[in-house]
């Protein structure tokens, strides 16, 4: 199928999507990279009269070490996330998380702020960005404002961004002490959507006590989510007396409810999701125990 007939819009400048997003109102839907979007039109779940696209503003592209932090332009694509220097020595959970995003081709042309405005509940990078307690920018006729990832995710494909706000950037800080991280997830394909995955960072002091800890889950809710409990639960805990498994199970048993489709019942995804909860748990740890950084 194709998508239905519609205006195409390429502005130059982040003040012209802005200004057309403003004029053209809910008739219109930004297009990033179109990994997620241009599926959805081809298949006509999806229908709108005008799409900007913003591939060609440079200024939404880009990876820079600012201060204690790491700042991504929302148009970089996962390729050039994947190959930074930058990314790898600053955050690396982003890093290791990149080349389980599909295949090469949607790697290619994904963007970071594509895939954390489409909110794919299984997706990996708006888990990471919640791990990593990320903010990031929007732009609207009104001015700019900062979003924490805690307070942007609002369930299925829904988010804190108003219809004339665009993503301009990811700010992500600059891990520091004793920290690991890890992400797990259990597909049926290399490439496929993950059935059940997890993002977790850790942070010990330095008798290996947890100082912070983030565990982020995908695949798993309506939406990516944090089990702040189970978090909460382990702060000042030696990192040695804390049983991976049993952070797993607590951690699928703090969710009010998991999906169920034709890749898993809900107890099928309980059970990998807290496998790959308590592998994440263990490699993070064993990251922070030997982080030299």
């Amino acid at each position: 199928m194709k998508p239905a007939a519609f205006d195409y819009h390429s502005p130059a400048t982040i003040d012209e999507a802005v200004q057309l997003l403003s004029e053209l109102g809910d008739d219109a839907k930004i297009i990033a990279g179109g990994q997620s979007l241009m599926p959805m039109l081809n298949l006509r779940l999806a229908a709108f009269d005008h799409l900007v696209d913003l591939r060609r503003i440079g200024d939404l592209r880009g990876i820079e070490v600012r201060d204690d932090s790491v700042w991504i332009g929302a148009g970089t694509t996962h390729t050039a996330i994947g190959r930074s220097a930058q990314i790898r020595s600053n955050v690396p959970l982003l890093a290791e998380a990149t080349p389980l995003i599909g295949h090469f081709q949607i790697r290619n042309r994904g963007t970071i702020g594509g895939s954390i405005a489409h909110a794919d509940a299984a997706a990996e990078y708006p888990a990471v960005t919640l791990a990593l307690d990320a903010e990031f920018d929007a732009i609207s006729p009104r001015g700019v404002r900062r979003i924490a990832a805690t307070d942007f995710f609002k369930g299925l494909w829904g988010t804190e961004l108003a219809e004339d706000e665009i993503l301009t950037g990811v700010i992500v800080p600059i891990r520091s002490g004793r920290t690991g991280y890890a992400i797990e997830e259990f597909a049926r394909r290399s490439g496929d959507f993950a059935i059940a995955g997890a993002a977790v960072s850790v942070r010990l002091d330095a008798d290996s006590r947890v100082e912070h800890c983030a565990i982020a889950l995908f695949g798993l809710a309506s939406s990516v989510v944090r089990v702040q409990t189970v978090e909460q639960s382990v702060i000042g805990l030696r990192a040695d007396d804390i049983e991976p498994d049993g952070i797993g199970v607590d951690a699928l048993a703090s969710l009010s409810s998991i999906p169920a489709d034709l890749h898993g019942s809900a107890d099928y995804r309980k059970r990998v999701g807290s496998l790959m909860v308590a592998r994440a748990w263990r490699r993070a740890v064993e990251g922070a125990i030997n982080d030299q950084h």
